[in-house]
């Protein structure tokens, strides 16, 4: 995120014909919102009665922290408040800066101060500051020297320190939807005086873009580039322009959720070559690589299960360690879960059980706690004879109460069927032994 990052106006904002000094400006920075009746998005936080609005309206500007992926506006909202408030608005990169910006930045909103003007200090991705860091913050918030507004791309419940956080409002912005990109596209094509653009030319930039409205613009500004005199911005003209960057599946379309099906399916079959092939094409078509992680602990969960638990940890492993490298180099480690859990073998059981007995609670209605089985914390409890009978297995000969009864009355389903595959072989032995004791001490007590 940079300081052309926006939530992004109309032609009333900036707009100037492709030539002349204007052209030189970014589309993106061309089309920033003056004011919140210009902003496209956003609208669960600056619609009418929402918590945004009504500080701009009622002139109460408090810290907060802005929370939401790349190129939703997060500096531009920043900015139009500071812009409302007539505050001097002061921008750090904690990426770039470090302890000497956070003093300059405080010595800017003194001077301000003495000049009797507010100010609003901009900390960009404010989760790569440090403790110490963000604790500098603090007594300056307290003291009220300046409003601070941190943005990050992160769950700032984790990444910022919890003495900033109670001290600022935190404010989700979500990614825009199709319709408002729409309605950039038409924007920005106002702004360069460019030709139409075919709904499926929109379909496919607006794939691309993945709800970043700057990533958008800056597609779209290249295409007007290239375009020539074009009649019509078209898929074939897109795909020129952008090259291997452009998505080969939309994120919603089929072809999308066929490449993860094939993968899943690739793995479910034990087949690691295909798994990979799977992966490195959706890699390369501009999947998310977070949620094809996601996808693997699933697969580890759904497709393996108890055959191997090591598989579901590994998966788990692969997905964080691409969030602490990113790409490529992150993207070995999901090769080599795809790899594993490929290879791994394979037990849909624990899915199975857990479907069934979901189904069967459903459906079956609320039974009553057996009576041994209930807790008895107070001395009524255990005159109702609450826990009265409960047999505790570490007392028992191995371990195991045979016999004991740990299902409602009535109940006799069995929802955990183990396969004979990997561990679910030791599982199904232990199982069938424990299930032999069972029906040994209920046959010795029925006599």
């Amino acid at each position: 995120m940079n300081a052309q990052e926006s939530l992004f106006g109309g032609p009333s904002a900036g707009s100037a014909p492709p030539d002349g000094p204007a052209a030189a400006v970014p589309l993106a920075e061309r089309l920033r919102p003056h004011s919140l009746d210009e902003v496209i998005g956003q609208q669960h936080l600056l619609g009418p009665g929402k918590p945004l609005r009504r500080a701009f309206e009622t002139g109460r500007l408090h810290s907060m922290i802005l929370w939401g992926p790349p190129g939703v506006g997060k500096t531009t909202l920043a900015r139009l408040m500071a812009q409302a408030f007539d505050a001097e608005f002061i921008v750090i990169s904690a990426v770039l800066g470090g302890v000497k910006e956070i003093r300059d930045a405080v010595e800017r909103a003194r001077a301000a101060q003495a000049r009797g003007r507010a100010a609003v200090v901009f900390v960009d991705e404010v989760h790569r500051f440090n403790k110490a860091q963000q604790d500098a913050f603090l007594p300056h918030v307290e003291s009220g020297l300046f409003t601070f507004i941190g943005a990050t791309t992160e769950n700032p419940s984790f990444e910022v320190n919890a003495a900033l956080l109670s001290r600022a409002t935190v404010h989700v912005l979500k990614s825009l939807d199709d319709d408002d990109m729409r309605t950039l596209i038409e924007r920005a094509r106002v702004a360069l005086q460019a030709p139409p653009m075919s709904e499926a030319a929109q379909a496919r930039l607006i794939g691309y873009a993945d709800g970043d409205a700057r990533r958008l613009l800056n597609a779209f500004d290249n295409l007007v580039a290239l375009a020539g005199d074009a009649a019509e911005l078209d898929e074939p003209l897109l795909e020129r322009t952008l090259g291997e960057q452009l998505r080969r599946y939309d994120k919603g379309g089929d072809q999308f959720f066929d490449a993860i099906s094939a993968l899943h399916k690739s793995v479910r079959g034990s087949n690691p070559d295909a798994a990979l092939y799977w992966l490195a094409r959706m890699l390369d078509g501009g999947v998310d690589a977070r949620y094809v992680s996601r996808r693997l602990v699933r697969m580890a969960a759904e497709d393996i299960g108890l055959a191997d638990p090591r598989a579901l940890r590994l998966a788990l492993d692969a997905a964080e360690t691409y969030e602490r490298l990113g790409s490529p180099e992150g993207e070995l480690a999901l090769a080599e879960a795809a790899i594993y859990l490929a290879v791994a073998p394979k037990s849909n059981a624990v899915y199975k059980a857990w479907g069934a007995v979901r189904a069967f609670v459903k459906r079956d209605g609320t039974r009553p706690v057996p009576l041994h089985l209930r807790n008895a914390p107070t001395a009524l409890m255990k005159q109702l004879d609450h826990g009265r009978g409960y047999r505790y297995a570490h007392d028992e000969a191995g371990a195991y109460a045979a016999g004991e009864r740990y299902l409602p009355d009535g109940v006799e389903e069995r929802f955990y069927e183990p396969v004979a595959r990997g561990l679910e072989i030791r599982i199904g032995e232990k199982l069938a032994e424990l299930r032999r004791l069972d029906a040994a001490a209920r046959e010795e007590d029925d006599r």
